[in-house]
Protein backbone atom coordinates (compact mmCIF):
# COMPACT_ATOMS: atom_id res chain seq x y z
CA UNK A 1 0.00 0.00 0.00
CA UNK A 2 0.51 3.57 -0.39
CA UNK A 3 1.34 5.16 3.38
CA UNK A 4 1.82 8.41 4.52
CA UNK A 5 3.04 9.33 7.61
CA UNK A 6 2.26 12.51 9.39
CA UNK A 7 4.70 13.69 11.73
CA UNK A 8 8.12 12.45 11.88
CA UNK A 9 9.19 12.29 15.37
CA UNK A 10 9.74 9.89 18.48
CA UNK A 11 5.76 8.28 17.18
CA UNK A 12 5.92 8.84 13.51
CA UNK A 13 9.46 7.62 12.04
CA UNK A 14 9.40 4.53 13.83
CA UNK A 15 6.07 3.54 12.53
CA UNK A 16 7.36 5.09 9.06
CA UNK A 17 10.13 2.74 8.90
CA UNK A 18 8.93 -0.42 10.05
CA UNK A 19 5.81 0.52 7.33
CA UNK A 20 8.80 0.80 4.84
CA UNK A 21 10.75 -2.93 6.13
CA UNK A 22 7.72 -4.72 5.55
CA UNK A 23 6.85 -3.59 2.10
CA UNK A 24 4.46 -0.83 1.75
CA UNK A 25 5.38 2.68 0.28
CA UNK A 26 6.25 5.34 2.58
CA UNK A 27 6.00 9.08 2.52
CA UNK A 28 7.27 10.52 5.97
CA UNK A 29 5.56 14.23 5.77
CA UNK A 30 6.63 16.32 8.54
CA UNK A 31 6.22 20.48 7.68
CA UNK A 32 9.82 20.77 9.69
CA UNK A 33 12.24 21.36 6.78
CA UNK A 34 15.37 20.46 8.48
CA UNK A 35 13.85 17.35 9.88
CA UNK A 36 13.65 16.52 6.27
CA UNK A 37 16.83 17.17 5.45
CA UNK A 38 18.17 15.31 7.69
CA UNK A 39 16.39 11.83 6.74
CA UNK A 40 16.93 12.51 3.19
CA UNK A 41 20.16 12.07 3.96
CA UNK A 42 19.78 9.19 5.87
CA UNK A 43 20.19 10.89 9.44
CA UNK A 44 18.11 9.59 11.92
CA UNK A 45 17.95 11.72 15.38
CA UNK A 46 15.29 8.73 16.83
CA UNK A 47 16.64 6.47 18.96
CA UNK A 48 14.81 3.71 18.10
CA UNK A 49 16.05 4.13 14.62
CA UNK A 50 19.47 3.51 13.66
CA UNK A 51 20.28 5.67 10.46
CA UNK A 52 21.50 2.45 8.66
CA UNK A 53 18.37 1.24 8.89
CA UNK A 54 16.96 4.78 7.30
CA UNK A 55 19.61 4.56 4.85
CA UNK A 56 18.15 0.90 3.76
CA UNK A 57 14.57 2.02 2.97
CA UNK A 58 16.22 5.12 1.31
CA UNK A 59 18.43 3.76 -0.98
CA UNK A 60 15.52 0.77 -2.04
CA UNK A 61 13.10 3.62 -2.54
CA UNK A 62 10.42 2.57 -0.21
CA UNK A 63 10.70 5.51 2.10
CA UNK A 64 10.64 9.10 0.78
CA UNK A 65 10.77 11.79 3.83
CA UNK A 66 9.10 15.80 2.31
CA UNK A 67 7.63 18.55 3.58
CA UNK A 68 5.95 18.90 0.18
CA UNK A 69 1.75 18.51 0.76
CA UNK A 70 1.33 17.14 -2.45
CA UNK A 71 3.58 14.27 -1.56
CA UNK A 72 0.65 12.91 0.16
CA UNK A 73 -1.19 12.84 -2.86
CA UNK A 74 -2.63 8.94 -3.70
CA UNK A 75 -2.44 7.11 -0.09
CA UNK A 76 -4.78 4.01 0.82
CA UNK A 77 -3.49 4.62 4.45
CA UNK A 78 -2.62 7.99 6.16
CA UNK A 79 -1.49 7.97 9.89
CA UNK A 80 -1.23 11.22 11.86
CA UNK A 81 1.11 11.21 14.84
CA UNK A 82 1.82 14.83 15.23
CA UNK A 83 2.29 16.75 19.22
CA UNK A 84 -0.73 17.39 21.20
CA UNK A 85 0.91 20.14 23.38
CA UNK A 86 -0.89 21.74 26.16
CA UNK A 87 -1.08 25.43 26.43
CA UNK A 88 -2.09 26.88 29.78
CA UNK A 89 -3.51 23.80 30.39
CA UNK A 90 -5.42 23.72 27.76
CA UNK A 91 -5.13 20.81 24.70
CA UNK A 92 -3.94 22.17 21.67
CA UNK A 93 -5.16 20.64 18.64
CA UNK A 94 -3.23 22.87 16.07
CA UNK A 95 -1.12 19.82 14.35
CA UNK A 96 -3.76 17.46 14.63
CA UNK A 97 -6.20 19.82 12.91
CA UNK A 98 -3.95 21.08 10.29
CA UNK A 99 -3.74 17.48 9.23
CA UNK A 100 -6.66 16.15 8.83
CA UNK A 101 -6.87 19.36 6.23
CA UNK A 102 -4.33 18.28 4.26
CA UNK A 103 -4.85 14.92 3.54
CA UNK A 104 -8.20 15.82 3.62
CA UNK A 105 -7.19 17.69 -0.09
CA UNK A 106 -5.85 14.55 -1.39
CA UNK A 107 -8.57 11.78 0.29
CA UNK A 108 -9.85 9.43 -1.88
CA UNK A 109 -12.59 6.70 -1.80
CA UNK A 110 -11.44 3.53 0.27
CA UNK A 111 -8.83 5.02 2.04
CA UNK A 112 -8.13 4.70 5.31
CA UNK A 113 -7.16 7.34 7.99
CA UNK A 114 -6.05 6.68 11.55
CA UNK A 115 -5.12 9.00 13.82
CA UNK A 116 -2.19 8.12 16.79
CA UNK A 117 -1.90 11.38 18.47
CA UNK A 118 -2.50 11.43 22.35
CA UNK A 119 -6.21 13.01 22.81
CA UNK A 120 -9.34 13.37 25.02
CA UNK A 121 -11.97 11.05 23.98
CA UNK A 122 -14.40 12.26 20.90
CA UNK A 123 -11.01 13.38 18.90
CA UNK A 124 -11.23 11.19 16.20
CA UNK A 125 -15.03 11.42 15.62
CA UNK A 126 -15.56 14.70 16.55
CA UNK A 127 -12.95 16.98 15.12
CA UNK A 128 -10.75 14.84 12.61
CA UNK A 129 -13.91 13.29 10.85
CA UNK A 130 -15.62 16.90 10.19
CA UNK A 131 -12.36 18.04 8.97
CA UNK A 132 -11.83 15.16 6.41
CA UNK A 133 -15.58 15.21 5.58
CA UNK A 134 -15.33 18.90 4.98
CA UNK A 135 -12.21 18.84 2.77
CA UNK A 136 -12.98 15.90 0.84
CA UNK A 137 -16.46 16.08 -0.28
CA UNK A 138 -16.84 12.64 1.24
CA UNK A 139 -18.37 10.17 4.04
CA UNK A 140 -16.69 8.97 6.81
CA UNK A 141 -17.56 5.32 7.21
CA UNK A 142 -18.92 5.06 3.62
CA UNK A 143 -16.56 7.00 1.13
CA UNK A 144 -13.65 6.71 3.42
CA UNK A 145 -12.52 4.29 6.83
CA UNK A 146 -11.59 6.22 10.04
CA UNK A 147 -9.73 5.12 13.46
CA UNK A 148 -7.38 5.48 16.14
CA UNK A 149 -4.38 3.34 17.57
CA UNK A 150 -2.98 5.22 20.55
CA UNK A 151 0.95 4.96 20.42
CA UNK A 152 3.29 3.24 22.76
CA UNK A 153 6.23 3.95 21.84
CA UNK A 154 8.83 3.43 24.90
CA UNK A 155 12.12 5.53 23.74
CA UNK A 156 15.04 3.24 24.37
CA UNK A 157 13.08 0.14 25.19
CA UNK A 158 14.89 -3.07 23.71
CA UNK A 159 12.15 -5.42 24.67
CA UNK A 160 8.52 -3.84 23.82
CA UNK A 161 9.10 -1.38 20.60
CA UNK A 162 6.40 -1.04 18.42
CA UNK A 163 6.85 -4.42 16.83
CA UNK A 164 6.29 -6.08 19.79
CA UNK A 165 3.97 -3.91 21.91
CA UNK A 166 0.41 -4.99 21.42
CA UNK A 167 -1.57 -2.04 19.65
CA UNK A 168 -4.89 -1.02 20.22
CA UNK A 169 -6.88 -0.14 17.34
CA UNK A 170 -10.67 1.10 16.45
CA UNK A 171 -12.60 2.29 14.11
CA UNK A 172 -15.40 4.65 13.75
CA UNK A 173 -17.56 1.46 12.51
CA UNK A 174 -17.03 -2.24 11.45
CA UNK A 175 -15.19 -1.60 8.49
CA UNK A 176 -13.02 0.81 9.44
CA UNK A 177 -11.77 -1.72 12.53
CA UNK A 178 -11.04 -4.03 9.56
CA UNK A 179 -9.13 -1.32 7.53
CA UNK A 180 -6.95 -0.46 10.70
CA UNK A 181 -6.76 -4.64 11.64
CA UNK A 182 -5.45 -5.01 7.90
CA UNK A 183 -2.55 -2.30 8.47
CA UNK A 184 -1.39 -2.77 11.69
CA UNK A 185 -1.32 -6.15 11.34
CA UNK A 186 0.99 -5.52 8.81
CA UNK A 187 3.35 -3.69 10.94
CA UNK A 188 3.21 -5.37 14.72
CA UNK A 189 3.25 -8.79 16.27
CA UNK A 190 -0.35 -8.26 17.83
CA UNK A 191 -3.49 -5.76 17.71
CA UNK A 192 -6.10 -5.66 20.04
CA UNK A 193 -8.90 -4.35 18.62
CA UNK A 194 -11.88 -2.11 20.87
CA UNK A 195 -15.02 -1.50 19.85
CA UNK A 196 -15.30 2.40 20.12
CA UNK A 197 -12.96 4.87 19.26
CA UNK A 198 -13.33 6.79 22.15
CA UNK A 199 -12.65 3.81 23.88
CA UNK A 200 -9.17 2.99 22.64
CA UNK A 201 -8.88 7.06 23.48
CA UNK A 202 -9.34 6.24 27.30
CA UNK A 203 -7.05 3.67 27.42
CA UNK A 204 -4.59 5.47 26.41
CA UNK A 205 -5.01 7.99 28.87
CA UNK A 206 -5.61 5.06 31.38
CA UNK A 207 -2.04 3.59 30.76
CA UNK A 208 -0.32 7.20 31.20
CA UNK A 209 -2.31 7.92 34.23
CA UNK A 210 -2.26 4.37 36.22
CA UNK A 211 1.63 5.63 35.69
CA UNK A 212 2.07 9.17 36.76
CA UNK A 213 -0.39 8.53 39.97
CA UNK A 214 1.56 6.27 41.18
CA UNK A 215 4.86 7.82 40.43
CA UNK A 216 3.44 10.58 42.12
CA UNK A 217 3.02 7.99 45.11
CA UNK A 218 6.18 7.45 45.48
CA UNK A 219 7.83 10.70 45.05
CA UNK A 220 5.66 12.19 48.09
CA UNK A 221 6.79 9.23 49.72
CA UNK A 222 10.55 9.88 49.07
CA UNK A 223 10.36 13.33 50.23
CA UNK A 224 8.49 12.17 53.95
CA UNK A 225 10.63 9.51 54.29
CA UNK A 226 13.74 11.34 53.56
CA UNK A 227 12.55 13.60 56.34
CA UNK A 228 11.68 11.20 58.67
CA UNK A 229 14.96 9.37 58.10
CA UNK A 230 13.74 6.40 56.83
CA UNK A 231 15.31 4.83 53.54
CA UNK A 232 12.63 4.69 51.09
CA UNK A 233 14.55 2.85 48.32
CA UNK A 234 15.39 -0.06 50.86
CA UNK A 235 11.34 -0.20 51.86
CA UNK A 236 10.01 -0.46 47.74
CA UNK A 237 12.95 -3.45 47.31
CA UNK A 238 10.82 -5.09 50.69
CA UNK A 239 7.35 -4.30 49.48
CA UNK A 240 8.20 -5.59 45.40
CA UNK A 241 9.29 -9.15 47.75
CA UNK A 242 5.38 -9.25 47.53
CA UNK A 243 4.42 -11.39 44.47
CA UNK A 244 0.96 -10.33 43.83
CA UNK A 245 -1.18 -6.95 44.94
CA UNK A 246 1.73 -4.94 44.22
CA UNK A 247 3.78 -3.13 40.98
CA UNK A 248 7.13 -1.64 41.58
CA UNK A 249 7.59 2.28 41.01
CA UNK A 250 9.79 3.96 42.06
CA UNK A 251 11.21 7.86 42.69
CA UNK A 252 13.02 10.28 40.48
CA UNK A 253 14.07 14.04 39.89
CA UNK A 254 10.24 14.40 38.26
CA UNK A 255 8.58 13.23 35.15
CA UNK A 256 9.23 13.92 31.63
CA UNK A 257 8.54 13.02 27.54
CA UNK A 258 5.04 13.27 26.29
CA UNK A 259 2.78 11.20 28.21
CA UNK A 260 3.20 11.69 32.14
CA UNK A 261 3.40 15.76 32.10
CA UNK A 262 0.76 16.18 29.42
CA UNK A 263 -1.18 13.37 28.82
CA UNK A 264 -3.34 12.49 31.98
CA UNK A 265 -4.11 16.35 32.20
CA UNK A 266 -6.10 15.58 28.65
CA UNK A 267 -8.23 13.93 30.60
CA UNK A 268 -8.75 16.14 33.47
CA UNK A 269 -9.67 18.68 30.99
CA UNK A 270 -12.06 16.96 29.35
CA UNK A 271 -14.07 15.12 32.78
CA UNK A 272 -14.06 19.29 33.76
CA UNK A 273 -15.38 20.14 30.50
CA UNK A 274 -18.08 17.50 30.04
CA UNK A 275 -19.15 16.79 33.49
CA UNK A 276 -17.98 19.77 34.72
CA UNK A 277 -15.98 17.89 37.92
CA UNK A 278 -11.96 17.79 38.74
CA UNK A 279 -9.94 14.62 38.50
CA UNK A 280 -8.35 14.80 41.67
CA UNK A 281 -5.75 12.06 40.95
CA UNK A 282 -4.51 13.66 37.96
CA UNK A 283 -4.38 17.22 39.79
CA UNK A 284 -3.26 15.56 42.55
CA UNK A 285 -0.21 13.81 40.77
CA UNK A 286 0.38 16.79 38.47
CA UNK A 287 0.92 18.95 41.75
CA UNK A 288 3.40 16.33 42.95
CA UNK A 289 5.66 14.95 39.81
CA UNK A 290 6.25 19.07 39.00
CA UNK A 291 7.49 20.00 42.02
CA UNK A 292 9.76 17.13 41.80
CA UNK A 293 12.66 19.19 40.17
CA UNK A 294 12.14 21.82 43.02
CA UNK A 295 13.07 18.93 45.37
CA UNK A 296 15.81 18.10 43.76
CA UNK A 297 17.02 21.40 44.06
CA UNK A 298 16.46 22.15 47.84
CA UNK A 299 18.33 19.36 48.67
CA UNK A 300 21.15 19.89 47.00
CA UNK A 301 21.56 23.40 48.01
CA UNK A 302 21.15 21.90 51.89
CA UNK A 303 23.79 19.51 51.25
CA UNK A 304 26.09 22.55 49.54
CA UNK A 305 25.55 24.58 52.79
CA UNK A 306 26.24 21.86 54.94
CA UNK A 307 29.43 22.17 53.31
CA UNK A 308 29.54 25.84 53.91
CA UNK A 309 28.90 26.68 50.22
CA UNK A 310 26.58 28.71 48.55
CA UNK A 311 25.05 27.77 45.17
CA UNK A 312 26.11 31.28 43.83
CA UNK A 313 29.32 30.49 42.26
CA UNK A 314 29.38 26.78 42.78
CA UNK A 315 30.10 24.40 39.84
CA UNK A 316 27.08 21.86 39.42
CA UNK A 317 27.33 19.12 37.25
CA UNK A 318 24.18 17.14 35.58
CA UNK A 319 24.39 14.30 34.02
CA UNK A 320 21.48 13.09 32.26
CA UNK A 321 19.36 15.74 30.17
CA UNK A 322 16.86 13.24 28.96
CA UNK A 323 13.86 12.29 30.94
CA UNK A 324 15.03 8.41 31.12
CA UNK A 325 17.71 6.81 30.70
CA UNK A 326 18.95 5.29 27.06
CA UNK A 327 17.10 7.87 25.50
CA UNK A 328 18.23 11.31 23.78
CA UNK A 329 14.05 12.54 24.32
CA UNK A 330 14.30 15.74 26.29
CA UNK A 331 10.63 16.93 26.12
CA UNK A 332 9.20 18.11 29.02
CA UNK A 333 12.25 16.71 31.07
CA UNK A 334 13.19 17.65 34.99
CA UNK A 335 16.60 18.13 34.02
CA UNK A 336 15.55 21.55 32.39
CA UNK A 337 13.83 23.07 35.18
CA UNK A 338 16.76 21.95 37.36
CA UNK A 339 19.29 23.39 35.61
CA UNK A 340 17.28 26.64 35.19
CA UNK A 341 16.59 26.88 38.97
CA UNK A 342 20.16 26.28 40.02
CA UNK A 343 21.18 28.76 36.95
CA UNK A 344 18.91 31.50 38.84
CA UNK A 345 20.50 31.14 41.65
CA UNK A 346 24.41 31.98 40.32
CA UNK A 347 25.09 28.09 40.04
CA UNK A 348 27.50 27.13 37.20
CA UNK A 349 26.11 24.56 35.09
CA UNK A 350 27.28 21.57 33.10
CA UNK A 351 25.75 18.97 31.84
CA UNK A 352 26.74 15.79 30.39
CA UNK A 353 24.48 13.65 28.11
CA UNK A 354 25.88 11.73 25.56
CA UNK A 355 22.24 10.98 23.29
CA UNK A 356 21.04 14.67 23.82
CA UNK A 357 22.05 16.41 20.66
CA UNK A 358 18.99 18.60 19.88
CA UNK A 359 19.40 21.48 22.22
CA UNK A 360 15.57 22.53 21.92
CA UNK A 361 15.12 21.51 25.22
CA UNK A 362 17.79 22.44 26.97
CA UNK A 363 18.63 25.47 28.92
CA UNK A 364 20.78 27.74 26.39
CA UNK A 365 22.69 28.76 29.34
CA UNK A 366 24.25 25.29 29.89
CA UNK A 367 27.60 24.67 29.23
CA UNK A 368 27.55 20.75 27.82
CA UNK A 369 30.48 19.00 28.23
CA UNK A 370 31.82 15.11 28.31
CA UNK A 371 31.80 13.01 31.25
CA UNK A 372 35.62 12.86 32.39
CA UNK A 373 37.21 12.79 35.26
CA UNK A 374 38.09 16.17 35.19
CA UNK A 375 34.75 17.42 34.36
CA UNK A 376 33.87 15.50 37.85
CA UNK A 377 36.73 17.17 39.96
CA UNK A 378 36.09 20.41 39.32
CA UNK A 379 32.52 20.29 40.25
CA UNK A 380 31.30 21.00 43.79
CA UNK A 381 28.53 18.53 43.37
CA UNK A 382 27.51 15.84 40.44
CA UNK A 383 23.88 15.11 40.24
CA UNK A 384 22.34 12.03 38.66
CA UNK A 385 19.41 13.06 36.53
CA UNK A 386 19.30 10.17 34.05
CA UNK A 387 21.40 6.65 34.40
CA UNK A 388 22.43 5.91 30.71
CA UNK A 389 24.31 2.89 30.35
CA UNK A 390 27.04 5.12 28.79
CA UNK A 391 27.98 6.99 32.35
CA UNK A 392 31.27 5.46 33.91
CA UNK A 393 29.43 5.65 36.91
CA UNK A 394 32.69 4.40 39.26
CA UNK A 395 34.56 7.20 37.70
CA UNK A 396 31.82 9.48 39.56
CA UNK A 397 32.07 8.08 42.63
CA UNK A 398 35.97 8.07 42.44
CA UNK A 399 36.24 11.87 41.53
CA UNK A 400 33.33 13.36 43.14
CA UNK A 401 33.15 15.23 45.75
CA UNK A 402 29.60 14.98 46.43
CA UNK A 403 26.64 13.02 44.28
CA UNK A 404 22.91 13.62 44.67
CA UNK A 405 21.93 10.07 43.40
CA UNK A 406 18.04 10.81 42.35
CA UNK A 407 18.41 7.46 40.44
CA UNK A 408 19.35 5.08 43.66
CA UNK A 409 22.53 3.63 41.29
CA UNK A 410 25.31 4.83 43.18
CA UNK A 411 26.80 4.13 47.07
CA UNK A 412 29.47 5.71 48.62
CA UNK A 413 30.32 8.56 51.60
CA UNK A 414 29.73 10.91 48.99
CA UNK A 415 26.86 9.80 47.74
CA UNK A 416 23.38 11.01 48.80
CA UNK A 417 20.13 9.15 47.51
CA UNK A 418 16.89 10.97 46.76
Amino acid sequence: MRVVIVGQGYVGLPLAVRAAQVGHTVVGFDVDDERIKRLAAGESYVDDVSSAELQEILDSGAFQPSSDPRSCAGFDVAVIAVPTPLREGTPDLAYIEESARTLARYLRPGATVALESTTYPGTTADLVAPLLEEGSGLIAGADFFLGYSPERIDPGNRQWNLVTTPKVVSGINEASLGRMQAFYGSVVEQTVPVSDCKVAELAKLLENTFRHVNIALVNELAVFAHDLGIDVWEAIEAASSKPFGYQKFVPGPGVGGHCLPIDPSYLSWRVQRTLGQSFRFVELANDINNHMPDYVVRRLVAALNRQRKAVNGSAVLLLGLAYKKNTGDARESPARRIASLLLDMGAEVRAADPHVVEDAHVDQRVVRVALTEEQIAAADAVVLLADHDAFDLDLVVRHARYVLDTRHRLTGPIVESL
